[in-house]
């Protein structure tokens, strides 16, 4: 396994990955990121094209990812992590939105619990979720990070 760090203007983040496919992008300063093991290798080389890619979007060049990735999880957090990735660029949904796409209505906590486990920040956009009043909720980033992504996507939001 490889891993590299990425400072960028929303925050740092951790790649994980093998010479194939990205395993995880996640915010440095999210207590649930993992620690580089002692058999993992440092190196940007197996991310470079991801790396591009995010730098590309926070630049405002890009709008989608395209890079090998993995979406590792149980089927729930699966079902909603697609769902995320089905929000467009731009957009916005809530918890309860996404409960009720998943055929789920009464799962609103659990899919902001799975939302909260995304393993590919910014790829699969949970930054898209917003509170029911359009408010910030919490983000594994933390919510100056997610104003930095909303704000480059012009997605209107309420800080109260």
């Amino acid at each position: 396994m490889y891993y590299t760090y990425l400072d960028t203007r929303a925050g740092t983040l951790l790649f994980i990955g093998d010479n194939r496919t990205i395993h995880g992008i996640y915010w440095k300063v999210f207590k649930g990121t993992p620690l580089p093991q002692t058999d993992w290798t440092e190196g940007e080389a197996p991310f470079n094209v991801a790396i591009q890619q995010i730098n590309e979007y926070l630049e405002g060049k890009r709008e989608l990812f395209d890079f090998s990735y993995e979406l590792k999880g149980t089927e729930f957090q699966k079902s909603v992590w697609r769902e995320l990735l089905a929000i467009p660029f731009g957009k916005s949904t809530t918890y309860q939105q996404i409960a009720m796409a998943i055929n789920n209505p009464k799962a609103v906590r659990a899919v902001g619990t799975a939302v909260g486990h995304n393993p590919l920040s910014i790829v699969v956009p949970c930054h898209r979720v917003l509170g029911v009043t359009g408010k910030l909720c919490g983000y594994a980033g933390g919510l100056d990070a997610k104003r930095t992504l909303l704000d480059r996507e012009y997605i209107a939001y309420s800080n109260n």
